[in-house]
């Protein structure tokens, strides 16, 4: 069983298949990693043990009989807020602590399709709404690389439980770079498929009805330790809420290359808004001059990239009339007077996230075509590149850091505070026109973190960024596990 804990999904997949490991073997070499580390951890914060090991011997006796399922005897992971039947979800509010669905999430019937073996769910931030991993009823999420730093959010469970060995595969969402920003902190893969791609069906609060719906800039999508189990994740997950899977692989397009030759790629580090640390530029420097001398066509600036100042003013606003839709009325009340309050000529970050908590359906319809004239420039500038390449966030995962109002909260970035929320400009780059983006580990801070770079590609063309990141890790390497898990 040695070496599996931290083996890629296709490895335990020809594990279980050649019989060199049973189902019933492999999960309890989970749930014993779990047990052993999770203390210190808190990913695994609704367990499912017992099903898990029941699921486990029907697996056992399916792989006798023959069957090859795609994830068959696999253990996965689940992020809190999707539901599973007779796990509670409360997407981290304790009012919604006893609150058990009947129904498991489209996505989560997929894997469960697939022969996967859920151990049970990871931990979330309050209302999915932070990059950390915490909340009343479980408490805190830690890093596995430093158990004092943030692991993301608010995929941060998942992300833990996947860089702690606990599961090869796991399951996120993403706003805001939930999927990607975990991903990074914590040394792992993810993808956060283009909108629409992959169904959201039963990723709800807490007593909402899961209905099929797409919520603006959101998706839900795999988290995993390699690039080639995100391709399969995203062959098996995809395709409509209410058509199978394997029926929407023709719609995909395939990759715009199968070699790093192949590809042209633009390059960018700075933003008008806020800086990037040195250990992030140097990192993706790193990769830059590495793929120039593989012989892909490397370009470090562009007339065509969309202006990144009015894609984050846009995505700001777009983003927080969502959560503003759901304030209580006297708090809607109280914002509205605040804004009022800015001055008429105030053009910052904090000012668009403030507007845009009560921005009428005027001030979102007119954000909206502005979106629309950057996708049309992203279609521009996508027929002379393949891919993007940018920071994830501006630093490596950065100390746990709980004060209650986000907007009082600064991030160090080389010794210099800045903004909490002014993280959002890098996230929002891809989630604006809800283009694909895997974020990948490209290698380790002075202090030993991990640090990840997203992959950007063309709307609806995630066979790309997904090629290219397998093509990454093949030349430049991937996943490493944390000092004292392996």
């Amino acid at each position: 069983m040695h070496g599996l804990e931290f083996a890629t999904v296709r490895d335990q997949v020809a594990a279980l298949q050649a019989k060199t490991i049973s189902a019933s073997e492999l999960l309890e070499l989970s749930l014993s990693r779990i047990d052993k580390f999770d203390g210190k951890v808190n990913a695994i914060v609704a367990r499912d043990f017992e099903r898990a090991r029941t699921a486990a011997k029907e697996a056992d006796a399916a792989l006798a009989r023959g069957d090859r399922k795609p994830l068959l005897g696999v253990p996965v992971a689940i992020k809190e807020s999707f539901n599973v039947a007779g796990l509670p979800t409360t997407w981290g509010f304790p009012w919604a602590k006893d609150f058990i669905p009947q129904e498991d999430a489209v996505l989560v019937t997929r894997l469960k399709a697939a022969g996967a073996i859920v151990v049970g769910k990871t931990n979330v931030p309050v209302t999915l709404a932070d990059w950390q991993s915490y909340n009343d009823i479980y408490g805190t999420t830690n890093n596995p690389w430093d158990p004092a730093r943030t692991p993301g959010g608010s995929s941060g469970g998942s992300a833990a439980a996947l860089a702690a060995g606990y599961v090869a595969l796991a399951l996120g969402s993403d706003i805001g770079g939930s999927l990607r920003v975990p991903a990074h902190f914590c040394g792992i893969y993810a993808h956060k498929p283009s909108q629409t791609l992959l169904p959201g069906r039963g990723q709800v609060p807490p007593r909402a009805p899961a209905l099929p719906v797409n919520i603006d800039l959101a998706v839900v999508g795999p988290m995993a330790r390699s690039a080639r189990d995100l391709t399969d994740a995203v062959d098996l997950l995809a395709g409509p809420d209410t058509v199978e899977a394997t029926a929407y692989k023709l719609a995909l397009q395939p990759p715009r290359a199968e070699t790093l030759k192949g590809f042209r790629v633009l390059v960018i580090d700075t933003h008008p808004l806020l800086p990037t640390a040195a250990s992030v530029r140097t990192a993706l420097d790193r990769i830059a001059e590495g793929l120039d001398k593989a012989g892909a066509k490397v370009a470090r600036q562009s007339t065509l990239l969309p202006n990144l100042r009015l894609m984050a003013q846009t995505y700001m606003t777009l983003l927080m009339s969502i959560f503003g839709a759901d304030v209580p009325p006297n708090v809607y009340t109280s914002i509205q007077s605040a804004v009022a309050g800015i001055p008429a000529g105030t053009d910052t970050p904090a000012a668009w996230r403030g507007r845009g908590l009560v921005a009428s359906h005027r001030d979102w319809i007119q954000a909206d075509r502005v979106r629309t004239g950057l996708s049309a420039q992203w279609r521009a500038l996508f027929r002379e590149f393949d891919v993007v390449l940018c920071p994830v966030m501006p630093t490596p995962a950065f100390p746990h850091d709980h004060s209650p109002d986000q907007r009082t909260r600064t991030i160090q970035i080389d010794g210099t505070p800045h903004p909490y929320q002014d993280q959002l400009v890098w996230p929002g780059l891809a989630t604006l026109n809800g283009l694909p983006s895997t974020a990948v580990p490209i290698g380790h801070s002075p202090e030993g973190l991990p640090i990840g770079m997203q992959i950007i590609g063309p709307y609806l063309e995630d066979r790309t960024p997904l090629r290219f990141a397998e093509l990454i890790e093949q030349e430049f390497g991937g996943f490493t596990a944390p000092p004292g898990f392996a």
